[in-house]
């Protein structure tokens, strides 16, 4: 379960836990162009009266072991998603931030915000708003993975052949069995990330596409599970009829379950 000294963010630091919280950063600040050219953000579009965003948030809001929920959105839209959390009954969320104009940054603006509230270490869940087809054995392993290994990096197998184009045009194609597909959460303790963020940032390095490469990039330990194929992100119109599909297959059959088994290595 969930930790029992949970203490909402105040003005001042957290400092009653007797043990590192489990706190979901959600990032929702960007608007998805490749989506649609309309002025909703995607994660903001809905399936059946329900924005993307808020079927990935009830997943973190179900799961026992997570504290609290921390979310980057875009400036224009927190109004919104403030009356869309009362909606739909959404009580962990303890701050929502300003998004950056990229991945980094918004992820950046998050742990700034957590450790500026939260005196002790927290694992930090770093997940993708418009990822709505989360499971909770995912949330759990992740968890698990880094209080046992110090990181968690979700990914699914590579099932296609990928190539590495050279400037001369010839291909280099790696083996299938050696690649991995890398999605979210990405998880870690929150002194660890943030130390290693600080470094990026005094270097003028923060174009990294997700926080498994900046950690790579400084050396650091990637513990990997494996995760489900249905955990897309979605980026085109077709995700989103693939999200639909999958969810109204579950609502017709709720003995539906993962495709894939859940393994590390």
């Amino acid at each position: 379960m969930a930790n029992s000294n949970k203490t909402r963010y105040t003005d001042n630091h957290v400092t009653s836990e007797t043990a590192p919280r489990n706190i979901a950063v959600i990032l929702a600040g960007g608007h998805g162009r490749r989506f649609s050219k309309t002025d909703i953000p995607k994660q903001f579009h809905e399936l059946n009266g329900k924005p993307i965003l808020i079927y990935t948030l009830e997943h973190f809001e179900r799961n026992d072991k997570i504290d609290a929920i921390v979310i980057a959105c875009l400036e224009s839209w927190i109004s919104e998603l403030e009356r869309l959390l009362k909606k739909f009954k959404i009580s962990k969320v303890e701050g929502i931030v300003r998004g950056g104009v990229n991945y980094w940054l918004s992820t950046h603006n998050v742990l700034k915000h957590i450790k500026k509230h939260d005196s002790g270490n927290p694992i930090v869940l770093i997940h993708d708003g418009v990822r709505p087809l989360i499971d909770a054995q995912t949330i759990d392993r992740n968890i698990e993975a880094v209080r046992k290994y110090g990181s968690c990096i979700t990914c699914t197998p590579a099932i296609e052949t990928y190539a590495n184009k050279k400037n001369d045009g010839k291909l280099t194609i790696p083996k299938r069995d050696d690649l991995l597909i890398v999605r979210a959460p990405q998880s870690f303790y929150l002194n660890e990330i943030w130390a290693v963020y600080e470094k990026a940032r005094s270097e003028n390095h923060d174009r990294f596409i997700d926080c498994c490469s900046m950690m790579n990039h400084y050396g650091m330990n990637l513990h990997t599970i494996m995760g489900s194929s249905e955990n897309i992100k979605i980026t085109y119109p077709m995700d989103f009829l693939v999200f639909k599909a999958i969810e109204e297959a579950r609502k017709d059959d709720d003995s539906l379950t993962s495709d894939l088994q859940h393994d590390s290595f």
